[in-house]
């Protein structure tokens, strides 16, 4: 397959699908330009819950424990996220107060502090402290992403997107505060992630807070985050949809912003663009394997296993990669991700990278 590839888009014309203009597709692994991928389109542009009782030992089997620390065997992994996954819990939890309007702010508290993995928060972290920058260095930075992130569940959850009635094993948003309450909590958090980065940051120089807001609002907006949600709904019902428009989707719905997240925190720990742009690339095949195992477990995993729907995407007639692939090539997939992202940490402290490293293994083994 070649680098970029052009994909069939849909208008909609008098309630029925209609082919348009066609998107190009960076393929993750594929990429061979210096450009960051704040994946393009026609033209390459850059770029109350008690959380002592949410512990990543609850996520994490035996046999996930093995393999994330087969490659540092003095870096415990389960040690590392259980402390910085209280950080990130304990500093959202200040963050956000039930107050007036009321309603809107508890119907924020009760999806940002519903539980989680935290795997965004904790991947800005890691990369801030992988050159050279400190925890609360990156955590507004690692705040924001995990508001935007719940923002973006709560919307993909409503009626009019993925029609969900469960996240994270409790009932979906919408279906305890209505529709309407959803959509402006969301809206809420959103524009508190963006007002908490310029704020709260301390100990960094104006020009790379800006860099960083800069960076947020790319991997999230129409040509990223955005992007992969228009792209997966006007995709539903399209029986000719192939692996790399599936690719696009998930490469901007997904994976763009764990890319953010890893790259916010490079920038705030003072790393150069090289490394940026080492850490970009890590981040971007992390997150499209993120989607790719997130697939198999939609059809491999019940409900309570997972804490959401199983099975939804077979039942909106989706396509994934299991779909495609099947299961044991989109393992292999998954797999070829992995150690292409940990080839893009080499050069670095390998110390340091270990809780990246570790992460990318956990990624790419778990099982909920």
């Amino acid at each position: 397959m070649s680098v970029v590839n052009s994909l069939p888009t849909w208008s909609q014309v008098d309630g029925t699908r209609s082919r348009s203009k066609r998107f190009l597709l960076p393929h993750p692994l594929r990429n061979n330009y210096n450009v960051p991928i704040s994946l393009y389109f026609s033209n390459p542009i850059r770029k109350p819950i008690n959380f002592s009782s949410v512990s990543i030992s609850a996520i994490l089997s035996k046999e996930q424990e093995n393999k994330t620390c087969s490659s540092s065997p003095t870096f415990n992994f389960k040690n590392y996220m259980i402390e910085k996954s209280e950080a990130v819990n304990k500093a959202l939890e200040e963050l956000i107060s039930p107050r007036e309007p009321l309603k809107i702010h508890e119907s924020m508290i009760y999806s940002l502090l519903a539980g989680g993995k935290r795997i965004r928060p904790v991947l800005c972290i890691a990369s801030c402290e992988l050159v050279g920058g400190q925890e609360s260095t990156a955590m507004p930075a690692a705040c924001a992403v995990e508001m935007i992130h719940t923002m973006s569940l709560m919307h993909d959850d409503l009626p009019c997107m993925d029609n969900d009635d469960l996240r994270r094993g409790k009932p979906t948003n919408h279906k305890i505060f209505g529709e309407d309450v959803a959509v402006l909590a969301g809206d809420a958090l959103l524009a508190f992630a963006f007002e908490h980065v310029a704020t709260a940051t301390k100990g960094v120089s104006s020009e790379r807070i800006v860099k960083v807001i800069g960076e947020l609002a790319k991997c999230i907006g129409s040509e990223g985050l955005v992007a992969g949600q228009v792209a997966d709904i006007c995709s539903e019902g399209i029986s000719e949809v192939g692996l790399e428009h599936l690719e696009f989707i998930h490469v901007h719905k997904t994976a763009a912003l764990l890319e953010g997240s890893v790259v916010l925190g490079a920038i705030l720990g003072g790393a150069n663009d090289k490394e940026v742009e080492k850490l970009r690339k890590f981040a971007r095949c992390v997150g499209l394997m993120f989607q790719v195992v997130d697939d198999i477990l939609d059809v491999t995993k019940s409900s309570q296993d997972l804490g959401k729907t199983a099975g939804k995407d077979l039942v909106a007639d989706k396509t994934t990669y299991p779909k495609l692939l099947g299961i044991e090539k989109s393992k292999e997939f998954a797999e070829n991700l992995n150690r292409e992202a940990q080839k893009q940490l080499m050069g670095f402290d390998p110390i340091k990278a270990a809780p990246l490293v570790a992460l990318a293994n956990y990624i790419a083994y778990r099982d909920n």
